[in-house]
């Protein structure tokens, strides 16, 4: 089973636990009344979570039809329930016939009063308009998109908010009063709600990534100007459903509760889940006596009020508020997707999980507008789909974190398994959040942080081997829950561990203490003299019973975490395994290099090559330009729309020629685009020349991507362009009302880009046929359709939306653009009627008549061309196949450490044993090819060397040991072709003491030889030579020029691979980067490499600058 199948499994048994303590917690405050004692229920509650599951019991199953099936609203509105085909009520609270009958003297009437009972038609009640407007909003089959649909009393002519949604057989309509001071809504509220919270959704896309701390602040500072209550919270829930005060701003005077933890029990499971599905929760006054819906005793069921605006509280809540001194509220969901890539089901909603909630008090009543509550809505939309992304830059890091931990770790291996890695840094506690670790290896523990004694960790190994013998390992956040008997005795410091088995008697451990050690809240001092009452529900109540239920546990591990411990486990086992065998050999590493076969880089070339023909060739506008903003890339489409050549474009700075008005645009994409942000849909004026200088400026809308090398280092950035000044003609022909909109949007010319607009109401009121060719959808089937839900949406619309958060998105642009000057541009996407994707462009500007009123919105299409989607579909092919080829050599590169690690052991093991000098000798050439070997597996970054930034290490060496580990790397390949090598350097050239990067000078001679041995033919003969001379730089410091000759019989080195050799590295192959490379070390050394072409012979002529050893070094 995965981890993250694993973790659900996991967390849907806590809820059907937790959901069985809330039911106990709930059935004894209904039968204690005022002697519920809070403390001592959740003390006692919380021993069922962690036992084993508990049975669905009677009190259990009353409980959650109770939160189901209320039977009560609050008072601030009235309540009916139709029958969904005769539209006649069969449920009315009690309060609904006064307030939507009674006769008002202002009103004048016609014919008899009506009078709201069982079988009541509901049109009958509302003047005839709002009647009307009323019975069409009944008929919507997603009815909820249109609420609030503004209806008018026919008896009195008070205005109410109806507010609809669908439950089984029925229709339910809240209806809330307009408020006397108040604008009443007219138009969707879909389309409206983005008025109220338009300055917040504003600040919230404005923030910096990288922070969900100042993100909530923010949320909460704005939702308190937004609202006006005296408090406003943040909420998260933690993995193991206990929440966290994380952000809190209040009127001055009242207690702080920012840092308070709860327990899961203080919001029950079943209301999380209500939630879920009704995410804006309003609470006017908690002392308010509440209303009864009288239902038709001929249905079959009892109706849900689940979903109703107006739905009454549950007394235990109502007397929690009270005891702080919160008599009204307001509750916005934060929704968020699950982080679960393996969860597949087509219902959204089971992808989604509730992460926390943003939570308003006021100590006095308040009623908030729905207009506004649904502006909350909306504003908590936004700000879960920001808590979302910083969630996943989280996991990103972490990830990459750990991934860094990982390798450094292996390197500790390398010099010292497993030691190294409780020993040296990093060190185990660097891999995951712990307080502790220890590892248990040949009968002795090495421990670190805080952790249990040596001889309590023995009494552990001996608890796991009775209890957990056929278990690898064993994670926990709590020692005594699970069942270890000495975890009294640890107390506090203590409660958490994970414990991964090596061998069958070595162990690693970590550690974690008691999660109240970590947690520390204002709100829990007491003044001086103060007491609490611990049986009342209150904050310092829930704070002290979340403390006590944490008492023995600590935080829970997680998912990454155990997959990271999980993986050093594999790591250290085979490091292991590789140092008790002790036999391996070169042979292992050499096979782990094999697998990066030239298959992959030929692929790589060919769809490179295919890519820029594509380029070259394109009919859209194709530049790039270097970090410097220099212009390095410049298309035959862009030169002709410009009058500017290749040759007068390259070199040019972009921003000398764009115009003005665009510059900041492109210099902005330009930074977040080096920055490895994609931008998308830029759009911006690039000037003409040449015979075209003087005439308007092409409009291009440009998406911009980081140019990247090989190491994943951004080099500059590629923009693809669509040239749109003909669509912007039109645009700005709308705009600023020139010609027949219809004549224009209903022209059959192939220019004229898809099209579609709403009424100032948001309903479909323009589609025209490119639209239709584009989504496959026809005019007749969205014309008088909401757009935002109906045409556009996540659930059964024409167009369908990726998630919600394009929804959002798109809601977010549609009405920015209703009250702005400037057109809104955003890149959109939806599935057409066929179940392709459509990839575009949308820009949405707001339609005015002749008066300057706002009558709708029109919407372009922008699409990409033919050749513009392959340019890109080659571009992001490319770095797939290159990103493939990266993870490849990553997986080879950390492979190979595990069997050198073992190599390196079995070296140290023969050192040990009694050698003659020739095998002391060959032990100590394999040490220095060893370490030639680590040397290539750390170089990540080949930019550095190419470029001349390696920091050389200098040692102390002789030329008979750098060429003795040379010669040893291609003399199996020499003896099998019978090539004879002869060392010709003089014996006092070989042990001249120098001092250099021997490792670096050590890997260029031996590509160099194993090239001469590649293009010598089989017996043929290669010959060594060397000269020496030296320099007096000073008194102290003198100089060794060093020239090495390898000459080698046969035709010579291919006059493609010394091009490469001695050109530019962007252009080598596989095998030519690795001599570009040793060139560099050369150039790094002060030399430099020749070749000599001769008529049976050829030679490298390899020069470099040491010092003498011999001389006092700096």
């Amino acid at each position: 089973m995965s981890s993250s199948n694993s973790a659900r499994s996991k967390h849907s048994a806590r809820i059907i636990q937790q959901t069985t303590v809330d039911a106990r917690l709930h059935a004894d405050f209904e039968e204690s009344g005022d002697s519920f004692d809070y403390s001592s229920s959740v003390n006692v509650s919380s021993t069922v979570v962690g036992a084993e599951p508990p049975r669905s019991d009677k009190v259990t199953t009353a409980y959650l039809r109770t939160i189901q099936k209320g039977k009560f609203i609050q008072p601030f509105g009235c309540l009916l329930a139709l029958d969904d085909k005769t539209f006649k009520v069969n449920a009315y609270s009690e309060n609904a016939p006064e307030m939507l009958t009674m006769v008002s003297h202002a009103v004048p009437t016609v014919g008899e009063n009506p009078v709201l009972g069982i079988g009541t038609d509901v049109r009958t009640l509302f003047a005839g308009p709002s009647a009307n407007a009323l019975f069409k909003s009944l008929g919507f089959g997603e009815v909820s998109l249109l609420n609030p649909i503004l209806v008018h009393c026919k008896t009195s002519g008070k205005p109410f908010y109806a507010i609809i949604h669908r439950v089984t057989g029925s229709l339910i309509i809240d209806f809330e009063p307009v408020m006397p001071n108040e604008v009443p809504m007219t138009a969707a509220g879909a389309l409206q709600s983005y008025k109220h919270a338009a300055k917040a959704i504003a600040r919230l896309q404005s923030l910096p990534s990288g922070s969900i701390d100042q993100l909530c602040d923010t949320m909460v500072q704005e939702v308190f100007e937004l609202t006006g209550y005296d408090r406003v919270m943040a909420y998260k829930f933690h993995d193991d459903d206990h929440g966290e005060v994380i952000a809190e701003i209040t009127k001055p005077g009242l207690d702080p509760y920012l840092g308070l933890h709860y327990p899961a029990t203080d919001i029950p499971q079943a209301a999380r889940f209500l939630f879920m599905k009704n995410k804006v929760r309003m609470i006017c006054d908690c002392r308010a006596k509440n209303v009864l819906v009288v239902q038709d005793k001929k249905l079959q069921f009892d109706l849900t009020l689940c979903g109703s605006t107006l739905r009454a509280p549950h007394s235990c809540h109502l007397q929690y508020m009270e005891n702080m001194t919160s008599i009204a509220s307001l509750v916005m969901a934060v929704v968020i997707n699950d982080m679960d890539e393996e969860a597949e089901t087509s219902d959204p909603q089971k992808r989604k999980k509730l992460w926390g909630l943003v939570v308003c008090h006021n100590t006095t009543p308040r009623f908030v507008p729905f207009p506004l509550r649904y502006a909350c809505e909306f504003l908590a939309q936004v700000f879960a789909i920001h808590i979302n992304k910083e969630l996943e830059l989280e996991n990103q890091i972490l990830e990459k974190n750990i991934l860094r931990t990982q390798t450094l770790l292996c390197d500790l291996l390398l010099r010292d398994a497993p030691l190294g890695i409780v020993s040296q840094s990093p060190n185990v506690m660097d891999l995951v959040k712990c307080d502790g670790a220890a590892l248990l290896y040949k009968n002795k523990v090495y421990r670190m942080g805080v952790s249990p004694t040596e001889k309590q960790i023995h009494d552990i190994v001996s608890w796991l081997y009775e209890h957990h013998i056929d278990s690898t390992g064993l994670s926990t956040d709590s020692l005594y829950d699970a069942g270890y008997p000495g975890a009294q005795a640890l107390g506090d410091v203590v409660c958490g561990m994970a414990s991964v088995r090596l061998t069958d008697k070595d162990i690693l451990f970590w550690f974690r203490s008691s999660t109240a050690s970590e947690i520390k809240w204002g709100g829990a001092k007491h003044e001086k003299g103060e007491k609490d009452d611990g049986k009342r529900m209150h904050p310092r109540s829930s704070f002290k019973a979340f403390l006590e239920v944490v008492k023995r546990r600590s935080f829970p591990w997680k998912d990454f975490e155990m997959d990271a411990i999980h993986s050093l486990q594999i790591i250290l086992r085979n490091a292991l395994k590789e140092s008790e065998a002790g036999d391996l050999n070169s042979n292992v590493i050499q096979a782990g290099f094999n697998e990066l076969k030239l298959d992959g880089i030929q692929e790589l070339e060919a769809v490179t090559g295919e890519m820029v023909r594509l380029i070259e060739t394109a009919s859209v506008p194709i530049l790039a330009v270097d970090v410097d903003g220099l212009i390095n890339g410049w298309n035959t489409k862009i030169a002709e729309l410009t009058g500017l050549t290749v040759e007068e474009a390259i070199g040019t700075h972009l921003l000398t020629l764009v115009e003005d008005s665009s510059v900041d645009t492109v210099q902005k994409m330009l930074n977040l685009a080096l920055e490895g942000k994609e931008e998308t849909g830029v759009q911006f004026e690039i000037k003409r020349h040449g015979s075209m200088e003087g005439s308007k400026p092409i409009t291009l809308v440009v998406n911009a991507c980081a140019s990247r090398d090989v190491q994943e280092n951004v080099v500059g950035v590629c923009c693809i362009a669509q040239d749109i000044t003909h669509q912007k003609t039109i645009m700005d022909k709308f705009t600023r009302i020139e010609g027949d909109y219809k004549a224009i949007v209903h022209n059959p010319n192939p220019l004229i880009p898809p099209i579609f607009g709403t009424d100032e109401f948001g309903w479909c009121s323009e589609w025209n046929q490119a639209m239709t060719e584009v989504s496959g959808v026809s005019r007749e089937q969205v014309i008088d359709k909401m757009l935002l839900g109906e045409v556009f949406g996540t659930h059964g619309a024409c167009c369908r939306l990726s998630n919600q958060e394009a929804f959002i998105n798109l809601s977010i642009v549609l009405n920015k653009a209703m009250t702005s000057d400037e057109a809104e541009k955003i890149s959109f996407g939806f599935f057409g009627k066929n179940g392709k994707y459509v990839d575009c462009m949308l820009c949405a500007s707001k339609r005015v008549d002749n008066e300057g009123t706002v009558t709708g919105l029109f919407c372009f299409l922008q699409l990409a061309s033919k050749d513009l989607q392959q340019a890109i579909h080659f571009q992001r092919l490319s770095e797939q196949i290159a990103a493939k080829r990266l993870k490849a050599l990553a997986y080879v590169r950390r492979q190979i450490r595990n069997p050198l690690s073992g190599i390196i052991f079995s070296r140290k093991m023969l050192e040990g044993t009694d050698l003659g000098d020739e095998q002391k000798e060959l032990l100590h050439t394999s040490a220095l090819c060893q370490k030639q070997l680590n040397k290539v597996l750390d170089d990540t970054d080949l930019d550095s060397i190419v470029d001349g930034c390696l920091d050389l290490e200098m040692t102390e060496f002789n030329l008979q040991q750098i060429l003795g580990a040379s010669l040893s790397q291609v003399m199996s390949k020499s003896n099998i072709m019978g090539i004879q090598v002869v060392n010709n350097i003089a014996e006092h050239t070989l042990s001249e003491k120098l001092y250099g990067d021997s490792v670096r000078l050590q890997q260029v001679l031996a590509d160099f030889l194993s090239l001469s041995v590649s293009c010598t033919p089989p017996g043929g003969v290669i010959v060594i030579a060397a000269n020496l001379t030296k320099d007096h730089l000073d008194k102290l410091v003198q100089l060794v020029n060093l020239e090495l000759r390898i000459t080698h019989t046969g035709g010579g080195v291919p006059e493609e691979l010394l091009k490469q050799m001695f050109g530019n590295s962007v252009d080598a192959t596989e095998e030519g980067i690795s001599f570009v490379v040793s060139r560099n070390l050369l150039k790094l050394m002060s030399g430099d490499v020749q070749y000599l072409r001769e008529a049976t012979k050829s030679t490298f002529i390899i020069s470099v600058e040491l010092a003498s050893a011999g001389t006092k070094k700096p």
